[in-house]
């Protein structure tokens, strides 16, 4: 088949997880005979990112706009023709290209482009975030878990106490922007990464055949390569009694990172060590924060690219999950569980189905909060990796692409379900 993957995620300085689904679904698409190209952004030059460099195949940097703020952070409130405006250029965009190929596969931000898409092309998208009815994404607001399906709510993310205009003029935005997102899925194929997503969704638009839920998946060889490499500087780890501990995250409010340290520094013993990958907004205070533990027990690494993450995670004996926000389906936590590594999360958003990919019932370890998991931390001694059981193998890419090829397949129009 020629195919298209569309992501505005791509390219970037410091791809995220939905960058890094893209990249794995093309080469896994690629790896079986078929013709893939990719469509992202003009904001970065391709060779950014490593994997675009020697990937085969076209890549058309024509997707434009995404960083535009018009001032709504200024103005506090959600700017009516903002997401429109966006998604319509993005449809334009991909039309242009939509000729030439058996399949559009959008994964983005934006699900109101499908609106925009006519019905006679073969166009799917897949849901990789809470945007479908959230304007901002996370369905994380304030620090906690934002359920509230009120338009006129959503004023709050851009106002701390917003008047009756900024509420006004909110409200109508996220009405007609959550229209849209609803014809679209109507009219063509819709995929999420996990059940939770289509849940929250129905919390706004009622239950209906909305989609279907493909988790996400990983390059299990890529892994296993990365873990065979990296075999004996774990083993030499595991005889200091040295407890590794890897947090790969944003660093921001709903990823918990700042929880989890808050937590668990006072607390840390000689022998537990924490790596922290990954940059944001809080990152600098957090360096400052723990200046004390520098280089010695907590360890800021700043972004890196995947390889390296995967290295520290092969490195690790245990990975942390500390998002307080819903994450639809961590890529790290599948990471984790496909290198044999136990995994600390809370229960919540879409890690407990991940659970279905554990090697051992005891492998993804769930608590309820914050402090249960810490002090489950401090009293878990280093122990064996587990073997990667065939069930775990089904988080492979090669899997669901079978599912997706099935799906590419349909005619245009949504999925039946």
């Amino acid at each position: 088949m020629r195919i298209l993957l569309v992501s505005e995620d791509i390219p970037a300085p410091a791809i995220g997880g939905l960058a890094r689904h893209v990249l794995t679904l093309r080469s896994a698409l690629q790896a079986i005979g078929h013709q893939v190209d990719l469509m992202g952004n003009d904001d970065f030059a391709p060779d950014t990112v490593e994997e675009l460099r020697a990937s085969g195949g076209q890549f058309y940097g024509e997707l434009r706009g995404q960083f535009d703020g018009w001032k709504e952070m200024q103005l506090g409130l959600f700017m009516p023709p903002k997401r429109s405006w966006m998604a319509r250029r993005f449809a334009r965009a991909i039309l242009r290209r939509a000729r030439d190929y058996d399949v559009i596969h959008y994964h983005g931000h934006l699900p109101n482009v499908a609106r925009f898409i006519p019905t006679t092309v073969n166009f799917i998208q897949t849901r990789h975030d809470q945007g479908s009815d959230c304007l901002i994404h996370t369905r994380f607001r304030r620090g906690a878990i934002c359920s509230d399906i009120n338009p006129a709510a959503c004023a709050g993310c851009r106002s701390w106490k917003p008047n009756w205009l900024q509420r006004t003029l909110s409200a109508a935005t996220v009405i007609h922007f959550r229209e849209q997102v609803a014809i679209g899925y109507m009219r063509h194929k819709t995929i999420f990464v996990s059940d939770l997503l289509r849940r929250n969704l129905e919390r706004s638009f009622g239950h209906g055949k909305w989609g279907v839920t493909v988790h996400n998946f990983v390059d299990h060889t890529a892994l296993q390569a990365t873990l065979q490499a990296a075999q004996q500087s774990a083993g030499a780890s595991a005889k200091d009694g040295t407890l590794r501990l890897l947090v790969a995250a944003k660093l921001y409010p709903a990823k918990g990172v700042s929880q989890f340290l808050e937590l668990i520094a006072p607390r840390l013993p000689q022998n537990i060590k924490i790596d922290i990958v990954g940059d944001g907004e809080e990152e600098a205070a957090l360096r400052a924060r723990y200046t004390q533990f520098s280089d010695k027990q907590i360890i800021f690494h700043g972004w890196k690219q995947a390889s390296e993450t995967l290295q520290l995670t092969a490195q690790a004996n245990v990975v942390v999950v500390p998002s307080v926000w819903e994450e639809p389906c961590a890529t790290t936590v599948l990471e984790a569980l496909m290198m044999g590594k136990t995994t600390f999360a809370l229960r919540r958003g879409g890690t407990p189905e991940l659970a279905a990919y554990a090697s051992a019932p005891e492998q993804l370890r769930l608590f309820n909060t914050m402090p249960a998991l810490v002090d489950a931390l401090l009293n878990f001694s280093v122990q064996p990796d587990y073997a990667v059981a065939p069930r775990a193998r089904a988080a492979d890419a090669s899997h669901a692409v079978k599912k997706l090829l099935a799906l590419y397949r349909l005619p245009p129009g949504p999925i039946p379900v």
